[in-house]
């Protein structure tokens, strides 16, 4: 089914304005994907804060004008779709490359963090990178392991000390004044 002009300037329209906010994206080809899987797909990166959508490449090259995507949708060929995230890219790298590893039937062809574009084993990599909420936690524990070490030592003499304490009360080692 053909679009007519005013529905092809809609729909670029309509992604111009998600790619907008997007910061990074993935695209990707898929050959023989089956509407359950696709509808898994789907899933998976709206889990992820992200969204996705199959692209028809001109029209695409049109709506990421302007955007920090459009290098990565500059001069597409064959069937190609694209998940994109203002969010965590890391967070829709592993989503993207867990459902790849079951799923043939899709490939990656590039990706673009912010307005960086990276081919397909960066992808891979970025994938293996801790998420930002695992990076914060890390920062934090490093943060804040200092300050517990420090309040470790401080309540160590206290502690020891009445350790020492009860254990002479137990073995009666002071004896009582008579």
């Amino acid at each position: 089914m053909a679009l007519s002009r005013e529905k092809k300037a809609e729909k670029v329209a309509q992604l111009a304005k998600e790619l907008e906010s997007s910061t990074s994206a993935i695209i990707g080809t898929f050959a023989k994907l089956t509407v359950a899987q696709d509808y898994e797909l789907r899933k998976t990166v709206r889990a992820a804060g992200g969204r996705y959508r199959v692209l028809k490449n001109k029209l695409a090259e049109r709506a990421a004008k302007g955007s920090k995507i459009e290098a990565a949708l500059k001069g597409l060929k064959g069937v190609s779709s694209v998940a994109y995230t203002s969010g965590d890219p890391v967070a829709l790298a592993k989503a993207l490359s867990t459902w790849v590893a079951d799923n043939a039937e899709f490939t990656f062809k590039l990706g673009i963090v912010d307005g960086k574009v990276i081919n397909v084993e960066e992808v891979k990599a970025l994938a293996t990178m801790p998420g930002k909420e695992e990076i914060f936690s890390k920062l934090l524990f490093l943060i804040n392991a200092p300050a517990q070490r420090l309040a470790t030592v401080i309540n160590a003499t206290g502690r020891d000390l009445a350790v020492v304490l009860g254990q002479g009360v137990e073995k009666e080692k002071f004896a009582a004044a008579s």
